[in-house]
């Protein structure tokens, strides 16, 4: 540890979707999501491609939400908008398909991630960036995210809590980014639900307009060590279930 993440590309859509409906999926979790405005709290639909890291090569796909603290409280509206505005919120990452067993194994059993094994068809190069999910032998979605304006690249990094949450127990874990080659816009995507139970989730959720879209030509990464916050590490083994 740290583990490293060397090359990688993404694209991704911050969703509107209903705080309601949000808080019930992650009641569990004993988190509470973030709300943007009255009633509405944002998921974050993520396609990524592993290049060059220390779990190698492969593809994944992420179902976050953006979350308080976990100590933080209830709080407010107000409160809420701040922390996004600051760079304070937190990711939940609900769901975490991937397409390799060694990193699947690796994520589950390090830091409690919640991945899965799913097949994937991406495109990280077109002027429209595609991706289409498939678990047992169902459509889960397909995710459009048209190109936006170039944000000047910097050499600072962005460092935020990831939380994940797996057999009963909610770990945090420190996450490291630095982007360049980001493009993005208000909008810009275009999200397809799929048959497979996770697809039903995600309609659950009364997903609205996408709040931005954007894609990164180049990522490097690092995971630190995953902490317990809620539930116990003596509760049982991390296993690799089935999606859904």
């Amino acid at each position: 540890m740290p583990v490293q993440i060397r090359t990688a590309t993404a694209f991704a859509a911050m969703v509107s979707v209903s705080a309601a409906a949000a808080q019930r999926t992650i009641d569990h979790t004993g988190l509470s999501v973030v709300r943007w405005r009255p009633g509405r709290a944002v998921c974050v639909l993520v396609f990524v491609d592993y290049v060059d890291g220390d779990l190698g090569p492969y593809n994944e796909f992420g179902v976050c939400f953006l979350v308080r603290p976990h100590d933080a409280g209830r709080g407010g509206i107000v409160g809420d908008l701040r922390s996004v505005m600051r760079n304070e919120a937190c990711a939940l990452i609900h769901r975490l398909p991937v397409d390799g067993d060694f990193t699947l194994a690796a994520g589950r059993g390090i830091w409690g991630f919640p991945k899965t094994l799913a097949a994937f068809k991406v495109d990280h190069r077109g002027p429209v960036r595609t991706g289409t999910l498939r678990a047992d032998s169902s459509t889960v979605l397909s995710l459009r995210v048209r190109q936006g304006v170039a944000v000047p690249d910097t050499d600072s990094s962005t460092t935020l809590t990831a939380y994940a949450h797996l057999d009963g127990i909610t770990r945090a874990t420190p996450w490291t980014m630095r982007a360049a080659g980001v493009r993005t816009r208000p909008g810009g995507a275009r999200l397809e639900l799929g048959d497979h139970p996770m697809a039903d989730e995600l309609r659950a959720l009364r997903p609205g307009r996408t709040l931005l879209a954007s894609s990164i030509g180049a990522l490097s990464m690092t995971f630190g060590d995953a902490v317990v916050v809620s539930g116990s590490a003596a509760s049982g083994p991390v296993t690799a279930s089935g999606l859904g």
